[in-house]
């Protein structure tokens, strides 16, 4: 009984190939719990998709792409710092390209490795990693220069993208990388700079049709209980007479798993407010759906399962019945994965 993601393979595979002719020098991006499929099934698929570069979050995601068959040039996203042994031993590898944001670390690489494959990071208006764009780099001495990297905010710029290409490209010719650009900005970048271009792509790769997804959790067991019996780890006690379902799905999947939520809005804030006092009054709605609508966790997940309440007289469920999940893919890890 398992936490399950069932992908229709044909339609999901027709959205990537959709993508991908809209994008010419497309980058897919497997990093990470590999937005739900795990990076060894996106490696697989990238390379069905025929591209010849992949991206991965950290030094360590290499092997596993590896293992999964990818044999193509491997970008690593997080930028190499000393003391990351494991970035480190990559250097040598000539199917891997390092990602460098800093002078010192540029510096580094150039005496212990000075025929490393490189990307040179800018950094843009997130302010997360990069080269200042008014003090970029002047020399990368025998490394391999494989270009620069502009990686946007979310919604990202064409104006801020085609700023950053330029004063780049005013240092030193070569491909420009880029992420989080629209399909269309994205081409008008790449049909005007005079420069092959690249797009990393991963959400809207993997995760851009989401009617080829389903994400289900199996009963495990039911319990009738009555109000003011005690439950669950904590022991509180049932507010009514219902139902315990047992369902698959924990904190070992990242069930519930919520990452803070940015207070732009009154509609965000009033959500949060909602949720908090839901919280507080111990109804705190779940992700698993039953009879048409989500439950109520009895109590916080557990590790590989969550008790869920139900008032009434039927449980609208049977033991081995499988229920819609609402998962947020970048934090869940499925115990099964079929491509159907």
């Amino acid at each position: 009984m398992t936490l399950s993601l069932t992908v229709s393979r044909d339609e999901w595979r027709a959205h990537q190939r959709s993508l991908l002719a809209d994008v010419p020098g497309m980058v897919p991006v497997a990093k990470g719990n590999g937005y739900g499929f795990g990076v060894g099934l996106l490696a697989q698929e990238s390379s069905e998709l025929g591209v010849d570069a992949l991206a991965v979050g950290i030094a360590q995601e290499v092997a596993t792409t590896r293992a999964a068959g990818w044999q193509r040039d491997v970008v690593v996203l997080n930028p190499w710092r000393p003391g990351d042994t494991a970035a480190t031993n990559l250097l040598a590898d000539p199917g891997v390209i390092t990602m460098v944001s800093r002078s010192a670390d540029l510096e580094a690489i150039k005496r212990s490795h000075p025929h490393a494959r490189v990307q040179l990071e800018i950094q843009t208006s997130m302010h997360r990693h990069g080269f200042v764009p008014d003090d970029l780099p002047e020399d990368v001495g025998t490394l391999q220069f494989e270009g620069w990297s502009i990686h946007l905010p979310s919604q990202g710029s064409l104006t801020e993208a085609t700023r950053l290409a330029g004063t780049a490209l005013a240092h030193r010719e070569g491909t420009i990388w880029l992420s989080h650009l629209s399909v269309a900005d994205y081409q008008t970048l790449h049909t005007t700079i005079g420069v092959p271009t690249r797009m990393r792509v991963g959400t809207r790769l993997w995760l851009g049709a989401p009617s080829t997804i389903r994400t289900t959790a199996n009963i495990l067991d039911i319990h009738r209980i009555r109000r003011g019996e005690r439950l669950g780890y904590h022991q509180s006690r049932a507010p009514r007479d219902g139902f315990i379902i047992i369902a698959s799905g924990g904190t070992a999947h990242g069930i519930s798993l919520a990452a803070p939520v940015p207070q732009r809005t009154l509609r965000q804030r009033g959500v949060t407010i909602a949720e908090g006092v839901l919280e507080a009054t111990g109804r705190t709605l779940s992700p698993f759906s039953i009879g048409g609508r989500k439950r109520a966790f009895a109590e916080p997940p557990h590790m590989h399962s969550s008790m869920l309440w139900v008032t009434g007289t039927d449980p609208g469920v049977e033991v081995g019945e499988e229920i819609p999940v609402t998962c947020r893919m970048t934090t869940t890890t499925f115990d099964e994965v079929t491509l159907a």
